[in-house]
């Protein structure tokens, strides 16, 4: 599948808006906790690419998995940190904290692609990712003031993770590889499943929660991360993290409807320049190639 840059554009943010669900569904869990969340939501991912690899790119799929070289590998060992770093750290502190934290990843991905693939990033971005790391910083003052450190910490390793597979990705296909990284989502699910299942035991979730975790396995997880990586085939590296702050804002709209975490007037006001980031970035991008 390959996208015109506008197709991307849009599918990158469709993508964020299922991305965004995590929160809200977790917030409506019955018994499970902590890593056995990680274990479901991550055994379900696997179930569900088990399916969809094949059905799009037929049982050579996993051929590509035993011969993607290291590049591959290194990718699914990122989303593997990105899965579970992200489910924990909804555990242990508020939905809006998260996000926020996750939200540093324009910055990590600029700072890593620029070092590693040595990635040109245009002005327009890196005044885009002024203006929301300003909004960023803005929110993130208030989040981290109620002595929540142990979440923010492992919600650091998300945006971490995210800027060295994105750049990963990057340097595969300017190489002119044809390694398929979209099984790389599969690896890294199969890893999160299989790091997380001893510390998931002894199982306590409900038929409700393994519903719900069920769910974000496929409509969370599986489908929007495959996507992801077919986008990243067209947008920049830095151009993805900022499309991806927008599941910052989805996500704590999403809490506040459907799980009354109310976000402060702090959160709204940085969200504002957060989305006047993203859409300034986009259109001033779309003239310059009109």
């Amino acid at each position: 599948m390959r996208l015109k840059h506008s197709q991307a554009v849009f599918l990158m943010v469709a993508v964020t808006l299922m991305w965004s669900i995590a929160g809200v569904i977790t917030r409506h869990l019955e018994q499970a906790r902590s890593f056995e969340i990680t274990f479901w939501r991550s055994f379900f991912t696997v179930l569900s690419l088990l399916v969809i690899l094949p059905f799009f790119q037929g049982r050579a799929v996993f051929g590509k998995v035993r011969h993607g070289g290291a590049a591959l590998w290194l990718s699914g060992l990122c989303w593997s940190v990105m899965f579970t770093a992200f489910m924990v750290a909804l555990t242990l502190t508020s939905v809006a904290n998260v996000l926020v934290t996750m939200a540093v990843g324009p910055f990590l991905t600029a700072l890593v692609a620029r070092i590693f693939i040595g990635h040109r990033i245009p002005g327009r971005t890196w005044a885009a990712i002024l203006v929301a790391g300003a909004g960023i910083a803005y929110m993130y003052g208030a989040q981290v003031s109620g002595g929540q450190l142990a979440g923010t910490l492992v919600a650091l390793c998300v945006p971490l993770a995210g800027a060295v597979n994105w750049t990963i990705t990057q340097r595969a296909h300017a190489h002119g590889s044809d390694i398929d990284l979209v099984p790389a989502v599969l690896v890294g699910a199969v890893i999160s499943s299989l790091a997380t299942l001893p510390l998931a035991m002894p199982f306590a979730a409900s038929w409700h929660d393994i519903g719900l975790l069920a769910l974000l396995g496929l409509v969370q997880l599986a489908i929007p991360c495959a996507l992801s990586v077919v986008c990243a085939r067209v947008l920049k590296a830095p151009e993805i993290a900022l499309l991806a702050l927008l599941e910052v804002i989805f996500g704590i709209l999403l809490a506040w409807v459907g799980a009354d975490e109310v976000p402060t007037q702090t959160v709204l006001a940085g969200g504002a320049l957060v989305i006047g980031a993203l859409v300034m970035n986009e259109l001033i991008g779309w003239k310059q190639k009109a």
